[in-house]
């Protein structure tokens, strides 16, 4: 039996690590506790004093990867060499294209009917952890005539929205000429909520 780490921290990232690597490989359904325990040659018992479920282990994968992706939007939003419009579409374009991780498996994971009161947890909490920085850029934007923003709130919020739509897009397999038209149209409807001119937000996937 593999020996226990004085660090929890780092038998917890084991737990995690393995847990992600079997539910890419097996599927979420297709994978027990059992399995990640026999994976890392320990007890049972040693995942539960960790984690109380394998839902548990699932949502802490989840935030894993929220702070993966939001340590990067704060880089992008602190930038003093990156235009507010841009600094809009990099953090919609690192938003999206980090909710894709590992082909999609939290997408998938988070659409399956079983798994949706995760889903509306951690969307809450992506976007509590979004609006700062947001605001923090709507501010800027409209300090320095890039944005004619009335009520930031109010466009952030429609924002967000926006971003769920085209979050719940994506593990529709949409063929690419839908989702670009999509994408278009959540860059045109921004662009307008912000009061930036045309063409100057292009989200990528």
């Amino acid at each position: 039996m593999a020996r226990t780490p004085q660090d929890p921290q780092i038998r917890i990232t084991e737990i995690l690590d393995t847990a992600e690597y079997l539910f890419s490989d097996k599927g979420y359904r297709g994978t027990t506790i059992s399995d990640i325990a026999k994976k890392m040659g320990v007890a049972q018992g040693m995942l539960y004093y960790y984690f109380k479920s394998k839902e548990d282990i699932l949502e802490s994968l989840i935030h894993r990867q929220d702070a993966s992706i939001m340590t990067d939007i704060k880089d992008i939003t602190c930038s003093d060499n990156i235009a507010p419009p841009r600094k809009i579409e990099l953090v919609l374009s690192t938003l999206l294209q980090g909710v894709q991780y590992k082909g999609g498996l939290f997408l998938d994971l988070l659409h399956d009917e079983q798994q949706l009161h995760i889903k509306y947890r951690i969307s809450r909490h992506c976007n509590l952890a979004l609006t700062p920085w947001l605001l923090k850029i709507i501010d800027e934007g409209t300090e320095k005539q890039y944005f004619h923003v009335p009520h930031p709130q109010t466009a952030l919020d429609f924002i967000l929205t926006l971003t769920d739509l085209l979050i719940v897009s994506l593990p529709e397999k949409l063929p690419a000429e839908l989702l670009s038209l999509r994408l278009r149209m959540a860059e045109s409807l921004i662009e307008k909520t912000l009061g930036a001119q045309d063409g100057t937000i292009h989200i990528l996937l």
